[in-house]
């Protein structure tokens, strides 16, 4: 069995292991307005969009419900239709800002399944670019993004603004 390492998400665990005690980082960004501070660039009723923290790329965004729950067959119709299309329409942001090669889209159910908030359910946009893996973060426990943070928020805020449904 071959193994994927990724030495930047020791990170975000320990940044998990600490925050449980306050809560939910996707509660926390749900209840604020979009600000560089929650990263988070988008809401709706029932959504919220945020760019990942610990991102696997560039770019890389978190959709999740408001609502606290980690199946997806536990939220209404409404609210995964809504989930759905703010899924949609940020693949739609991602190609109009970053112009990607392709993305990567997924959600993990579940711990086992290698969520890493496995109580509230949430979706990945990965961008991909031809040729973006590499060694570095075997070889120097370095991780190689592309953009930073504050050019990302700036960028992805208003093309959701210009853009919103």
């Amino acid at each position: 069995m071959e193994h994927l390492w990724s030495p930047w998400r020791s990170s975000y665990v320990a940044a998990q292991s600490e925050q449980r005690g306050s809560g939910c980082f996707l509660c926390d960004a749900s209840a604020d307005e979009p600000s560089r501070e929650n990263l988070v660039v988008y809401t709706t009723e029932s959504v919220v969009v945020l760019l990942n923290a610990f991102p696997y790329n560039a770019g890389h965004l978190l959709i999740a419900p408001r609502e606290h729950v980690g199946d997806l067959d536990r939220i209404t119709q409404g609210v995964a239709q809504d989930l759905m299309s703010t899924v949609q329409h940020s693949s739609r942001v991602i190609k109009h800002v970053l112009k990607p090669h392709g993305l990567n889209i997924g959600a993990n159910l579940g711990a086992s399944a290698g969520a890493g908030v496995p109580d509230h359910l949430h979706f990945h946009i990965v961008p991909r670019w031809n040729g973006d893996t590499n060694f570095m973060p075997v070889l120097a426990d370095i991780k190689v993004v592309s953009a930073s943070m504050d050019d990302l928020f700036a960028k992805f805020t208003s093309a959701f603004a210009e853009t919103s449904e």
